[in-house]
C-alpha cells in the first residue's frame, strides 16, 4: 500500500506546480474547445479521491458538501474559483493524502460499498482498489491539465 501513497504524493506534487505556477485568472480560464479549467481538474481529483476512498468506506470525508457539489463527476465550472478557494484546495491537495495514509495505517477502512467505475471495467472492492483507481484517475486529469496549460 505504501507504493499507492508514494504514487499519489508524486501526482499531487505535480498538480501543486499548477497552483503555484499560474495566476487565478489562468487557473479559471476555460480554453476554447474545453469544458473545464485547471482549477476544476484540481478540485475534481481531490473530491473524487474522497468520494472513492472515504464515502464508499462509510467514513466522513475531509471535504465539504459544497466542494463535492462543485467538483464531483458530471460537473463543470459554473463560477470562477476565488483565491480563498484556491488556497483551500492547495491545503487539501496534500492534507487529504496524508490523512488517508494515517487512517489506513490505523486500519479505519474496514467496510467498503463495492463500486463499478464509469469506465465500466473497474470494480472497486476495498479502499486499496479505490486508491489505485484514484491514482489512475488523477493521472488522466494531470494529462488534461498539461494540455490545457498549452492554451493559456
Amino acid at each position: 500500500m505504501n507504493q499507492l501513497f508514494d504514487v499519489s504524493t508524486t501526482s499531487r506534487n505535480m498538480v501543486s506546480k499548477f497552483l503555484s505556477g499560474y495566476t487565478l485568472d489562468q487557473l479559471n480560464t476555460i480554453p476554447e474547445g474545453f469544458s473545464n479549467n485547471l482549477i476544476w481538474n484540481i478540485g475534481h481529483i481531490i473530491v473524487s479521491q474522497q468520494l472513492l476512498v472515504y464515502k464508499l468506506s462509510g467514513l466522513p470525508m475531509m471535504v465539504s458538501d459544497e466542494l463535492v457539489e462543485k467538483y464531483k463527476k458530471g460537473t463543470k465550472p459554473e463560477h470562477p474559483a476565488t483565491q480563498s478557494e484556491v488556497e483551500e484546495l492547495t491545503t487539501l491537495l496534500f492534507s487529504t493524502i496524508q490523512q488517508t495514509q494515517l487512517d489506513y495505517d490505523a486500519e479505519l477502512f474496514q467496510n467498503y460499498h463495492e463500486y463499478t467505475t464509469s469506465t465500466g471495467n473497474h470494480v472497486l472492492k476495498n479502499a486499496e482498489d479505490a486508491m489505485a483507481f484514484s491514482n489512475f484517475h488523477e493521472g488522466l486529469h494531470l494529462g488534461i491539465m498539461t494540455i490545457i496549460r498549452k492554451f493559456l
